[in-house]
């Protein structure tokens, strides 16, 4: 038997190209991928026909205006100016609500912008009162865009990372989530590529500042009746990160190959923008 010669690896410049053509944009990011590993045939509508979306979900508007009070608290904090109370978040916060009019809002069963209003003030008092207010350490980075050629055979990875900072010697991401309960061990294993993707993107950061420590982090607030903050640490893991990789690999050449399919769902349907376009599509 001959062995087959392998295919020479695709240049960078090349896959970028792939990804301008095909999106319009000549990176991937995790949240794109994620679209596509969740239902690619949203993917498509979102990322390749640039369909405009019917609505937007009122978990997704509200999970934007909560992280846009937390981004206005984090910048004072650098700044250092007294942090903003209460009230000032919650207005930074309906202000962000207000400005996104990509789309009506669509609310679910027995929500209203009165409810989710009061809801935000639950949230942002619990923030205001955790030690999470006070983020330890050296402040390097709020809401900053990093850019790499990260995984092997992709186009460069974006991503905006909420929070990085330095502390005992050793450099923290923290990713602000918000969530209908506290997390478990499922929770964060669903997660962890996010995190672990981010951490190769800031990876350069922390060579050139001679930290050889990366600490990986989420804070969550829950959205109840009584919220809660809670940090979830993750643990750099070479073989989820190898996993991480492969998936978003894997995703990425079926994007690229225009594989685009429904995947029906229960927990996705019922707020998919895209439902209308979905019923009437054809292969």
């Amino acid at each position: 038997m001959i062995a087959q010669q392998a295919a020479p690896p695709t240049s960078p410049s090349t896959l970028g190209d792939q990804a301008l053509q095909l999106t319009g944009r000549d990176y991937i990011s995790y949240s794109a991928i994620n679209t596509y590993l969740k239902c690619p045939l949203q993917y498509f509508f979102r990322y390749v026909a640039a369909e405009a979306p019917k609505f937007v979900p009122s978990g997704l508007a509200f999970g934007k205006a909560i992280h846009a009070a937390i981004e206005q608290h984090c910048w004072r904090m650098l700044a250092g100016i007294a942090p903003p109370e209460v009230e000032e978040l919650l207005d930074s916060c309906q202000r962000a609500w207000k400005t996104d009019k990509s789309a009506p809002v669509r609310f679910g069963r027995g929500e209203s912008e009165r409810s989710l209003r009061d809801l935000a003030q639950r949230m942002l008092t619990a923030f205001h009162e955790s030690r999470h207010a006070q983020p330890g350490g050296t402040i390097l980075a709020i809401e900053e865009e990093f850019r790499a050629p990260v995984i092997p055979d992709c186009p460069d990875l974006f991503g905006r990372i909420d929070l990085v900072t330095v502390e005992r010697a050793a450099l923290r991401i923290t990713d602000y989530k918000t969530a209908r309960s506290r997390w478990s061990s499922a929770n964060i294993q669903e997660s962890a590529p996010q995190l672990l993707l981010y951490a190769e993107l800031v990876r350069p950061l922390a060579e050139e500042l001679g930290i050889r420590e990366l600490q990986l982090e989420w804070v969550v607030l829950t959205k109840s009746s009584k919220p809660v903050v809670e940090s979830h640490l993750l643990m750099p893991d070479p073989r989820q990160l190898s996993w991480a990789n492969a998936m978003v690999r894997r995703a990425w050449h079926a994007i690229s190959a225009g594989h685009f399919y429904p995947s029906p769902s229960a927990r996705n349907c019922s707020t998919c923008p895209f439902w209308t376009p979905c019923q009437e599509w054809e292969s």
